[in-house]
């Protein structure tokens, strides 16, 4: 028996939303992003002092967050300073409540 492909049409709010959840899923980036919160910006190498992994780990998690969108990087060599992107940050929050309040 032959499957036929089913093409699925899903809202910007579902694709983003998915994107958001996706890039939340392993608790170090909920870590980053709590840190990130909880102060105006943080610069890569600080977060190794706090968090106990390799810069480079550290690295590959912060840069998934950026490709989300939830958080944004500012070179300033010899560092990189990063915070939340405030606007996609609070439509993250929005698409959440709003999942979880259906």
């Amino acid at each position: 028996m032959e499957r036929t492909a089913v093409k699925m049409d899903y809202s910007l709010a579902e694709q983003k939303l998915a994107l958001y959840a996706k890039a939340l899923g392993h608790p170090v980036r909920i870590q980053i992003l709590k840190i990130l919160s909880e102060q105006a910006c943080c610069f890569n190498g600080d977060l190794t002092e706090i968090i106990p992994l390799a810069q480079s780990t550290i690295s590959q998690h912060l840069k998934s967050l950026k490709e989300a969108g939830l958080i944004q990087g500012e070179i300033m060599p010899p560092k990189i300073k990063y915070c939340l992107h405030q606007e996609n940050w609070s439509e993250a929050s929005q698409l959440f409540e709003t999942l979880f309040k259906s």
